[in-house]
């Protein structure tokens, strides 16, 4: 079993070729399939990930970010993964922890936050890059059974459930299938920045 604890080093792996130089963070995540089934994370290191994604900014400070945090062997671990769909089903399980990433969409009895789910990204990314700098690694999920999940763990109407994040240590792309084991180690890419930027006075 590898334990990760808070003075574990950060991993640098496919790092990104950027256009300007970025912090080492940024630039150095990614997001694997593989993972090493043994790793467990220690709770101190947990904690701190899931504090990056607390302090995230969000509209009037309303926190709309909720999570549901399931380690690998769990109750709760085993609800996740047989939720997941397609491609997912045949790698998260060997994550030290999937995260349910909810948005809670209402403000009160009459309104919605029309940036729940907005802020929710953010409050992931700050997770995401704090768990880089921890020496983990993240993969976002979209395919998934959202209903099952929210019945699965009681959620209400205005808890809307919008990824599942895998977190854990990474692994060798040679314990994949040849198709994902191709999708790991293929070269990384981006749109280059002048596509993305509509105006650019």
């Amino acid at each position: 079993m590898t334990l990760i604890t808070d003075t574990e080093p950060a991993q640098s792996t496919r790092r990104a070729n950027t256009e300007s130089p970025l912090l080492d963070v940024l630039a150095e995540r990614w997001s694997p399939r593989s993972y090493d089934k043994t790793a467990v994370i220690s709770e101190a290191v947990l904690t701190t990930v899931l504090e990056a994604a607390r302090w995230a900014p969000s509209a009037s400070n309303m926190q709309p970010a909720r999570f549901i945090v399931a380690r690998r062997g769990s109750a709760s671990f085993a609800k996740i993964n047989d939720a997941l769909l397609g491609f997912n089903k045949a790698w998260a399980d060997t994550a030290s922890v999937l995260i349910v990433n909810v948005a809670k969409l209402a403000i009160d009895e009459t309104r919605d936050n029309p940036w729940a789910r907005y802020d929710l990204g953010q409050a992931v990314a700050h997770l995401t890059i704090q768990a880089q700098s921890e020496g983990l690694h993240t993969h976002q999920m979209g395919g998934f059974d959202g209903e099952a999940i929210a019945t699965a763990f009681n959620l209400t109407d205005d808890q809307a459930v919008v990824t599942v994040t895998a977190l854990g240590v990474l692994g060798s792309a040679d314990d994949l299938t040849p198709e994902l084991r191709e999708r790991e180690v293929a070269p990384r890419s981006r749109l280059p920045l002048a596509e993305l930027l509509l105006v650019n006075d």
